[in-house]
């Protein structure tokens, strides 16, 4: 199948794509290999993992110039994601799950984290390397081995990093196939897989779900945000304004924890929204491997289309002040577009644009907006921005979801769990938290 350049509208590469038998193939090789690995010594397995983490810093410029093309960000972004996988296989090498005892009269109890067996990994297209590490660092620490899907739009740098790492790890303990969403759903389905761990829409997360239940596979789901950032009415537009930006029009607004929804309050309403379309218009967009560009194209015509959809359809029903005018020459290009006077029962304001349009809602009462906030059906993060801290901690202890940031958003680190409420997501990634989810409790329970 074509790999398409988002930034030229041009044929990039061919791409292989997996017959149902190739992935029964690949699930084979990995339960094959899964009983040599899982008993091989965790020591030896993160060497494993390291060396992985040493060939991606190894090969960072060619892996970022590939990202790039098939996706679309600036190549300075692109390397820094490719920096970031690298960093998260070696860092998850520190962590442990070690077995634990219980306390309990005539017995001697032992809790221990077994593997589970294949895992199957589905990675979406906004972070195909460092959304891949998440999942595969962790599930070979643990004693699992992958099979490893990319998104059918972004599957080169992955592809390519699986003939990279082919000799740092025993043959089967990863297997990558790339292909269509059918792809994604046989593996689901597959009954020699234990476990699904997918990144994307909360649509395909139900049917991920519903395949897995045919086996009862334990799953991690990492599903769609309308993330709120509430600001408060004492903060300084002018110092903050640049933040919120980063926080909704990073990777070109198409990041699950990016800021979707901007609550500001009255007092400084006029204020932050004209700090943000002064931001929108200065920023450079183009080509990601032209030297300056801050925002590249949209990752594919389909996402394109449909936030250019909701942008028209906004218009109607708010005031865009930045934003809104076409991209001379080909690609997938939108202006970072900012929309103001704009309320809930818009689709720009209740679903997940997923792309370089925010809106900026008005509110008089902190508790109003926190409650307006909580009324999505997501809840994947939030943001608190307010001049003194103590105040946003109160209100962020009342916001409906898996984190909440005060003076910041979309901060993550290894050694802090992640996951979603409601309907953006099930289980945890990151931390030991994340690192339990590829594994199978087990108890020894034996007479004193």
């Amino acid at each position: 199948m074509d790999v398409i350049n988002p930034a030229t509208e041009q044929v990039l590469a061919k791409c292989p794509v997996a017959s149902r038998t190739e992935l029964d193939d690949a699930v084979a090789a990995a339960k094959h290999a899964f009983a040599a690995w899982s008993q091989t010594p965790i020591g030896k397995r993160k060497e494993a993992v390291r060396a992985v983490s040493d060939i991606i810093q190894n090969n960072a410029a060619e892996l970022a110039r590939l990202l790039t093309q098939e996706q679309g960000k600036p190549l300075a972004d692109a390397t820094r994601e490719v920096m970031g996988a690298a960093t998260f296989f070696r860092n998850f090498t520190n962590l442990d799950l070690p077995m634990r005892s219980v306390k309990s009269e005539g017995r001697r109890v032992e809790l221990h984290r077994r593997p589970l067996g294949v895992v199957g990994a589905i990675v979406p297209w906004n972070f195909p390397l460092i959304l891949m590490a998440m999942k595969v660092a962790p599930a070979l620490i643990t004693g699992n081995t992958v099979v490893l899907k990319p998104a059918p739009s972004t599957p080169l740098s992955t592809l390519k990093l699986g003939e990279l790492i082919s000799e740092a790890l025993p043959p089967g303990v990863i297997n990558v196939i790339s292909g269509t969403n059918d792809l994604g759903a046989w593996l689901t389905a597959h009954p020699d897989v234990r476990k699904i761990s997918f990144t994307g829409s909360t649509a395909t997360g139900a049917k991920v779900m519903q395949g897995a239940a045919s086996t009862l596979k334990r799953i991690t789901l990492e599903l769609g945000g309308n993330d709120a950032a509430i600001v408060l009415d004492d903060v300084d537009p002018k110092q903050t304004a640049p933040k919120l930006f980063q926080g909704a029009f990073t990777n070109n607004g198409q990041i699950c924890i990016g800021i979707k929804r901007l609550y500001v309050h009255d007092k400084i309403y006029d204020a932050m929204c004209d700090e943000l379309a002064n931001l929108a218009r200065d920023a450079i967009v183009g080509d990601g491997l032209a030297q300056g560009t801050q925002l590249g194209p949209m990752q594919n015509k389909s996402q394109y289309e449909r936030v250019l959809a909701i942008i028209a359809q906004a218009k109607g029903q708010g005031k865009v002040i930045a934003g809104d005018r076409p991209f001379a020459g080909p690609g997938y290009f939108i202006y970072p577009t900012i929309v103001r006077d704009i309320a809930e029962g818009t689709e720009l304001v209740d679903g997940e644009q997923f792309g370089p349009v925010l809106p900026v809602i008005r509110y008089t009462d902190p508790e109003d907006a926190v409650a307006r906030a909580n009324a999505s059906p997501y809840g994947l993060g939030a943001s608190i921005w307010c001049a003194l801290p103590d105040r946003a901690y109160e209100l962020a202890k009342r916001v409906e979801a898996g984190t909440v940031w005060v003076n910041k958003h979309a901060d993550m680190a290894l050694e802090i769990p992640f996951g979603g409420a409601k309907q953006s997501g099930i289980g945890a990634e990151l931390a030991e938290d994340g690192l339990a989810e590829f594994t199978q409790l087990q108890v020894i329970n034996m007479a004193s």
